[in-house]
């Protein structure tokens, strides 16, 4: 016998099917799929939302098994089935149910159902200990009542580290003027990976700031040249970092933590126009993870049209680009204010190779020549996260970009979504792609997303 039975409840397999593997940890434990999680994956099979996909992908994974056995003892039928050669998933239903199915609480309902398999898998598996692994407290606490061993996933409980993306390092200031393009580490024994900008301080009251390129390379920021001519320019220290990393075009990822308000997408489009008016690259491609797509309760595969389905999902990118547009229509002009911003945020998205792309649609893509900003990433998985990049060539840039203090993902939190996973390596040494991170922590939208971010902002950053 295994040494585990896990139980999977339907989230687990919605958030990432390659666990399974995992789980079985080389045909040493067994996965058991309840009856009920079949089919609540059969609907979520039809939707074309990132959980379609996974629910797809384990059809595919059950179509590919060999049936071992049926093995039928009332109450419990149990089809025994091997995935290649040491995944073992065995489907498990019971003749009759305790739970009734009322349709006004059907999620609960199921949720009992699914229990009511984990506690049979208890008597069927008598010599293993049986495990139902849910991302869902409430199902666990329900498990709880049931005698049943709960767990979440491992990578739920994993620790974020302590970055420090931006280090202070005193010198005395007569060095400043040298700086620029020498080597951090003949300033600062102790740097390593991770310490991607640095403020250089004086007692004398002086100070410079540089960003450090793949090779430890000090860039001096020099906002005269930096900026010139940019529409918005930034406005605090961490931002000119942000900005200087971006337009110096040294590195292939940005990932950016960043407070709602902080100017993160703006100073993400400003930069890639200029990179693109530069010819550094063609496109910009703008990609956001719809929220909708996962909240039981707005889904958007009911809406007709693209356009239409995905208009509330690319409102960032409008106000964006509307304030954008706002800076460079000239007051004189005739038109009425609205009627010119329309027609000039229309000529951005030209000029500019705008294109708007959902993950969705990301499947058998490849783009070339393209800066790509993956916004609002807090709310993408790990696989979504690879599905992108993994549509990259060489001859691009990514830009990502969140908030880990607002995840509104029901299958994620700030240990597992894909912009926390994307930061973790940042802190290491990359031999394949240059990376650079830092953490924007002040709003420059005003007064209430401050506001907001201060009293709230701690309460969501533990979700």
């Amino acid at each position: 016998m295994s040494s585990k039975v896990y139980v999977l409840d339907t989230n687990i397999i919605l958030h990432n099917t390659n666990f399974i593997k995992e789980l079985c940890d080389g045909g040493k434990n067994i996965i058991v799929i309840p009856e009920t999680v079949l089919i609540e994956l059969e609907e979520f099979k039809k939707n074309f939302t990132e959980l379609g996909y996974q629910a797809r992908s384990f059809a595919r994974m059950l179509a590919s098994c060999k049936v071992l056995e049926v093995d039928i003892q009332d109450p419990y039928r149990v089809v025994k089935m091997q995935f290649e050669e040491d995944v073992l998933i065995h489907l498990f239903s019971k003749t009759a149910y305790t739970s009734d199915i009322d349709s006004k609480y059907i999620n609960e309902s199921n949720d009992k159902r699914i229990l009511e398999v984990a506690s049979g898998a208890q008597v069927y598996y008598e010599d293993a200990k049986v495990v139902f692994l849910s991302l869902d407290v409430y199902a666990r606490m329900f498990g709880l009542f049931s005698n049943v061993t709960v767990e979440s996933l491992r990578e739920d409980r994993s620790d974020v580290p302590e970055f420090e993306f931006v280090k202070q390092l005193k010198l005395d200031s007569s060095l400043f003027n040298v700086l620029d393009k020498k080597l951090i580490s003949e300033y600062d024994p102790e740097y390593k990976s991770g310490n991607y900008s640095y403020e250089f301080v004086c007692d004398d009251g002086n100070s410079a700031y540089g960003v450090i390129s793949p090779g430890g390379v000090i860039h001096i920021i020099n906002e005269d040249l930096d900026f010139r001519g940019l529409e918005v320019k930034p406005i605090n220290t961490k931002q000119k970092f942000f900005m200087k990393a971006l337009l110096s075009n040294l590195f292939d990822i940005h990932v950016i933590d960043a407070r709602a308000g902080s100017g993160k997408t703006l100073m993400a489009f400003v930069a890639a126009m200029r990179l693109v008016t530069k010819g550094s690259y063609e496109k910009i491609v703008y990609v956001r993870n719809s929220i909708e797509s996962v909240d039981k309760g707005a889904e958007i595969g009911f809406l007709s049209g693209n356009e239409e389905k995905f208009r509330i999902y690319n409102m960032a990118l409008y106000d964006t680009l509307e304030f954008i547009a706002k800076k460079r229509t000239k007051k004189r002009d005739v038109m009425e204010p609205q009627v010119a911003i329309e027609k000039k945020i229309s000529e951005l998205m030209t000029k500019y190779n705008i294109e708007k792309l959902w993950p969705g649609e990301a499947r058998g893509r490849t783009l070339s020549n393209a800066i790509v900003i993956l916004d609002e990433w807090q709310n993408s998985s790990n696989n979504t996260t690879q599905l992108i990049l993994s549509r990259l060539d060489n001859n691009c840039k990514a830009i990502v970009i969140g908030s880990n203090r607002q995840i509104d993902n029901m299958y994620l939190n700030r240990f597992n979504n894909g912009l926390t996973s994307l930061l973790k390596q940042t802190k290491k040494e990359q031999s394949h792609i240059s990376l650079f991170a830092i953490e924007l922590d002040k709003s420059v939208r005003g007064k209430f997303s401050h506001f907001a971010d201060e009293i709230f902002g701690d309460v969501n950053k533990q979700k």
